[in-house]
């Protein structure tokens, strides 16, 4: 990581942390009217694995879901940058994608992500280049129509992250739906980790043919 993209993280962590505080001492009504306007990060633990396994995988395609604040952007354009890749970064909030967009001029990595406003799954549908790598991080009755759209597309050897798996606990349940949904499609192979909120690292293991 370079000086640049290392302020801005350090940026985003100094709010989170901020931030942390206050939805604490937040009734929980008033926390969900307000849910928008906080940064709600995947964390540096699985933004570091992210990376690593991005750039371990020379990762090409790589699409995001769920861009909110731009905070795990950082981590998957800091990778593709180094792959020589491209990072498409889907969210239905323009005033999110438009602050992610100037936090990514700041770190020197804006020319290595693509936005794209609107319905993920509209996103997914509309891709035709083979996906490496994918993070599904968005409101979790999505998570499984998402996967559904973006299986056909995986290229041999994609991996696909999805957060919030164990945290917070509310998503339980939806989480564990997720993992049996994954693990029931052919060829993909599926792991619980306890890194940040809780991540299922998936892996499509299909063979080539010809």
């Amino acid at each position: 990581m370079d000086n640049a993209i290392e302020i801005v993280l350090a940026d985003y962590d100094a709010r989170a942390a901020a931030e942390h505080k206050l939805m604490q001492e937040l009734p929980p009504k008033e926390l969900a009217r307000r849910i928008d306007e906080f940064l709600i990060s995947v964390g540096p633990n699985t933004g570091r694995l992210m990376n690593l396994l991005i750039k371990e995988a020379k990762a090409r395609t790589i699409l995001e879901l769920g861009t909110s604040y731009g905070y795990s952007a950082i981590w998957l354009a800091e990778a593709a940058r180094a792959t020589g890749g491209k990072l498409i970064s889907s969210d239905v909030h323009p005033g999110k994608q438009d602050h992610a967009r100037a936090q990514l001029a700041k770190a020197g990595l804006l020319d290595y992500v693509e936005f794209r406003l609107g319905d993920a799954r509209k996103t997914i549908a509309a891709l035709e280049t083979p996906l490496d790598f994918v993070l599904i991080d968005l409101w979790k009755e999505l998570y499984i129509p998402c996967f559904d759209l973006c299986y056909p597309k995986l290229s041999r050897g994609a991996v696909i992250v999805a957060d919030n798996m164990l945290y917070p606990e509310i998503y339980l349940e939806q989480g564990r739906h997720y993992r049996t949904h994954v693990q029931s499609k052919p060829e993909m192979q599926t792991v619980l980790l306890s890194v940040g909120s809780g991540i299922a690292l998936s892996r499509y293991a299909a063979e080539t043919t010809g």
